[in-house]
């Protein structure tokens, strides 16, 4: 579907909010740093229609103290491309202010070699199209924080999980590496929690239905799994102090995880 930038520009203010709902109330936005999300379908909110489908950005405010505010940009079927030139990374880049943080996450609908509208090549376009969100967030004195694709559940004949973002992950450490980002390596940490869990437990935190077998997008123990995994990865590379994280080794009930209406 194609939108105009007015209609991307309306979507995205009227879904901030949901950022808030999460934490059961609203914080004023006085100086409290907001923690922005770019990125696709396995981060991004998620309405009633798609339940029990659930993206990590939704489960993110759960490990985070209250008053640091997720803006869950994240859309589907996004690519590094496509929500840049549809006009999102411009919301993104209007309403951050210094000392927030932008966390980027792409590489799922990059990939799609046979769609021109949203494929980069890992060690060139795509690269080229993540310095857009670092240089963005940078210039308007906020933090950028590269993440790596949360893995999809693969698993080979031996039962061990296979990558499947190819060349994606590793053009994104070395962009971390050559403009000295933090980086959030989910695609590894994801890889090597599939593995643990081994074939049949992952289906419990994939979208698996009575109706659907989705190997890419998560239900809520899913999501909230992959949040917990980003929250340390923020912590572990200081771009979040001790104080700005809570429950990292708590049980998150699933329960906790709610489906707005769609906005109309």
């Amino acid at each position: 579907m194609s939108l105009t930038r007015r209609q991307v520009t309306s979507a995205a203010f009227a879904a901030v909010p949901l950022a808030f709902a999460a934490h059961g109330t609203a914080v004023s936005h006085a100086r409290s740093r907001t923690l922005f999300v770019a990125g696709d379908s396995t981060a991004a909110q998620k309405y009633a229609p798609a339940a029990p489908e659930t993206g990590w950005g939704m489960a993110l405010p759960f490990f985070l103290r209250k008053d640091l505010v997720v803006a869950n940009h994240a859309v589907n079927g996004r690519s590094s491309k496509s929500f840049i030139d549809e006009g999102r990374l411009d919301v993104v880049l209007g309403a951050i202010r210094p000392g927030d943080f932008l966390i980027i996450q792409f590489a799922h609908n990059d990939e799609k070699a046979d769609d021109p509208t949203r494929y980069t090549e890992p060690w060139t376009t795509y690269q080229d199209y993540l310095r857009q969100y670092v240089d963005g967030a940078r210039a308007r004195g906020a933090r950028p924080v590269l993440a790596t694709p949360v893995e999809r559940r693969r698993f080979d004949a031996g039962g061990n999980a296979v990558s499947s973002h190819g060349d994606y992950p590793a053009a994104m450490r070395a962009l971390a590496k050559e403009e000295r980002v933090a980086l959030l390596d989910l695609q590894a940490l994801s890889l090597a929690l599939w593995q643990r869990l081994g074939v049949e437990e992952t289906k419990t935190y994939f979208n698996w239905t009575a109706t659907e077998q989705d190997n890419t997008h998560f239900n809520p123990p899913g999501a909230i799994a992959v949040a917990r995994l980003v929250a340390q990865e923020l912590l572990r590379t200081r771009v979040l102090a001790p104080r700005d994280v809570r429950r990292l080794d708590e049980e998150i009930p699933a329960s906790w995880i709610t489906w707005p209406q769609a906005a109309a």
